[in-house]
């Protein structure tokens, strides 16, 4: 009777051995599931700010386009904007020029945006144009307006990003491109 006796201890001491051991691995694990969980849930929360971001539109952007005393808006101070219109040496760009009705270059302006890439006009009037371009990958907004004051052969230009202070020069590359379609129309 004793040898069981002592068997069982044995084996209750072993046991609590084990049981201290699965424990401590399990308060380990708890913590390393609280530090995952807490990593998780950082990513998470960063992954839903950038996307506020990027997909809920801002209003502020609203207020800086369109035509104000027959001149689209002026650039911000970041390099992601050019306009033809009262604009510093590093914003500026030159109106397209056109030499055919005014009409018809709104008209033929209008086609070429359609083959645009990833862009979309959002308001139409008789001297302005208000299109949206997305990029690629990001599907990052830019604003372009083009201006047709009565009194000029010209269509006073401006692009725009949303978002960020840098654009490779993406925008300014967009409205030559814009530009070089229409020459080759010969408005």
């Amino acid at each position: 009777m004793k040898i069981q006796i002592c068997l069982t201890c044995q084996n209750v001491s072993q046991a609590n051995k084990i049981a201290e051991v699965a424990a401590y691995n399990i308060k380990q694990i708890m913590s390393n599931l609280t530090t995952i969980n807490r990593l998780q849930n950082i990513i998470f929360s960063l992954f839903l700010a950038l996307m506020m971001i990027l997909i809920v539109p801002g209003t502020s952007w609203a207020s800086s386009l369109g035509v104000e005393s027959g001149s689209l808006k002026p650039c911000p101070t970041s390099p992601n904007c050019v306009v033809s219109q009262n604009a510093d040496t590093k914003h500026t760009i030159q109106p397209i020029t056109y030499h055919v009705a005014r009409d018809q270059a709104r008209e033929t302006l209008l086609k070429v945006l359609t083959v645009v890439p990833r862009t979309e006009v959002i308001e139409q009037a008789d001297n302005y144009i208000h299109a949206i371009s997305k990029s690629r990958i990001f599907k990052f907004v830019d604003d372009l307006e083009f201006y047709f004051p009565s009194n000029e052969s010209l269509i006073h230009i401006r692009s725009s990003s949303r978002v960020g202070d840098s654009d490779f020069g993406v925008n300014r590359t967009r409205l030559e491109q814009i530009r070089l379609a229409l020459k080759d129309l010969n408005i």
